[in-house]
């Protein structure tokens, strides 16, 4: 018998979690608790801070919206104008010395003349494939040519995406595509190469917020301190070791013990496949993949540099770097890197030498955060990852190689991104039925490992959505219809109101086609 029981057991205290947890409160209904085996809240949507007090996040997070509801619940947990900053989205790919404006396969106009022709005739090749298709693509670099041509895709698409994704184009599977790839418009592309023009702003981050304060984290921190203290547990209270679904018991990590009717998971399914100790699940979600990202911060003193400005973040196809996106996480807010009169000393400069003197001294000071796939079909070599990518900045002119170097930070995140892989709905269409049928609903970025519902905003409604599911047998329209969601502004459901769910064959859902469902 467990120590404590309840109607819903939520694990993880990630955004999606959280969303569980917020909606849970909001209902006031079934009895439940939400763990996390961290010490504070926040998930892969964390924030660290160095000991010299450089923040970085857990990769490049920035809050864009798709859903009126995660933006209240933001706004209630940070709500004075003061806790945000509003940018508008300036990003550049590196390319042979050069800085197109993203996304760069709307402004080839910026290319070579030899690279620009290549690009055309592939656009026209595709232009014209489109037009006579009468079958869909089958992997993701089948759709890059159809899309977009072989030039882009041999110039930017093919090697940027394996440098993200750390696994070929032709491994991938294309149906999370949706809002996140640019197909290039034939005639708009060859207007602004005859005219020399560039075109730019796409795609649904445009313009995006960030907390004034504490990084990423601290949103998700202050959203959870908007949930009553005595439904969280943390740390070895909240670390799971095993669950047994016959008896619906998690067990952790000090000894306790939580009985649930229902059982929301948010920790990566592959994960959840152990603790549940069924190895049919275990064997399934091995065929999932996944890469592991590498965060390396760099601290820099000195003024922001011009050729820096106010860029936002950037992206590296090439092989002169081993980062594929570099974000300046200084300029997302003030207060992300130490303030002018703090004192530090030089730790070495970018070029490897040591500085003429190791006396700490004022900034100012701005830094710059990096991101690097590994996985088994792309190696790195860890051990001197930080060192090839200081040079790495330095090659992409990034930095300067005697620029003074105050600080540093690299950790590895073991699950960092869900990778679309040809076999993945395959695998999933079998896995969280089967989950499911003990109780259980995995969802979030790797609870239910849909890349393409895997931002904050979506990870938040997942556990909104699972929470209505158990609670009134609605509809996920997050997770069974993602184009459906990411297509449109989702604004009927709102914290102050109280949402009635319709029943499971209306539920908002009439007008969305039934061939797009993802499960």
């Amino acid at each position: 018998m467990a120590d404590v029981n309840v109607d819903v057991l939520v694990i993880g205290m990630g955004p999606t979690g959280l969303g569980a947890a917020k909606r849970l409160n909001h209902i006031n209904g079934p009895s439940w608790l939400i763990v996390d085996s961290s010490d504070k809240a926040g998930g892969l949507a964390g924030t660290d801070t160095t000991p010299e007090g450089f923040l970085y996040d857990v990769g490049g997070h920035v809050i864009f919206s798709h859903y009126k509801y995660f933006d209240d619940c933001i706004d209630e947990a940070l709500p004075k104008d003061d806790d945000w900053y509003t940018h508008q989205r300036i990003s550049y790919v590196r390319y042979k010395g050069l800085w197109v404006p993203y996304p760069f396969q709307n402004n080839i106009s910026m290319l070579p003349k030899e690279d620009q022709v290549s690009c055309i005739e592939g656009i026209i090749d595709s232009a014209l494939e489109c037009r006579v298709a009468n079958t869909k693509p089958k992997d993701f670099d089948e759709w890059i040519v159809r899309m977009m041509g072989e030039g882009i895709a041999n110039i930017f698409m093919r090697p940027y995406n394996y440098k993200v994704w750390a696994v070929p184009t032709t491994k991938m599977q294309c149906q999370w595509l949706g809002e996140r790839v640019a197909a290039p418009d034939a005639k708009l592309v060859t207007k602004n190469v005859i005219l020399n023009k560039v075109a730019g702003n796409w795609g649904p981050n445009a313009t995006f917020r960030f907390p004034a304060r504490d990084g990423t984290g601290g949103i998700w921190i202050a959203v959870a301190e908007t949930i009553p203290k005595e439904k969280k547990r943390f740390g070895k209270q909240g670390e799971v070791t095993k669950i047994d679904a016959e008896k619906k018991i998690a067990y952790f990590a000090d000894g306790s013990t939580i009985g649930y009717n229902k059982l929301i998971n948010t920790m990566a399914v592959d994960h959840l496949a152990e603790k549940l100790g069924n190895q049919e699940l275990v064997s399934l979600t091995k065929q999932l993949y996944y890469s592991t990202t590498h965060v390396i911060g760099v601290g820099i003193r000195g003024e922001r540099p011009e050729r820096i400005g106010d860029k936002c973040w950037l992206y590296f196809p090439e092989d002169n770097c081993p980062f594929y996106r570099a974000t300046i996480f200084s300029n997302y807010s003030p207060y992300n890197q130490p303030q002018k009169d703090a004192k530090l000393p030089t730790l070495y400069l970018a070029n490897g030498e040591k500085p003429a003197s190791s006396e700490a001294k004022e900034g100012p000071y701005w830094s710059i955060m990096l991101e690097v796939s590994q996985s088994t079909m792309k190696p790195v070599d860890v051990e001197n990852l930080l060192k090839d990518s200081i040079q790495g900045l330095i090659n992409t002119e990034m930095i300067k190689p005697e620029d003074e170097i105050v600080s540093t930070y690299h950790r590895a995140f073991d699950h960092g991104y869900p990778t679309p892989t040809l076999e993945r709905e395959g695998v999933l269409k079998q896995v969280l039925p089967k989950l499911e049928a003990m109780d259980i609903l995995s969802r979030g970025r790797f609870g239910s490992w849909r890349y393409e519902v895997g931002n904050q905003d979506h990870s938040f409604m997942l556990g909104v959505e699972a929470v209505d599911a158990i609670h009134s047998g609605a509809v996920e329209l997050t997770l069974n219809y993602p184009d459906f969601v990411n297509s449109r502004q989702n604004t009927e459901r709102r914290l102050t109101q109280n949402f009635i769910v319709a029943p499971p064959q209306t539920n908002g859902t009439k007008d969305i086609p039934s061939h797009s469902k993802a499960q």
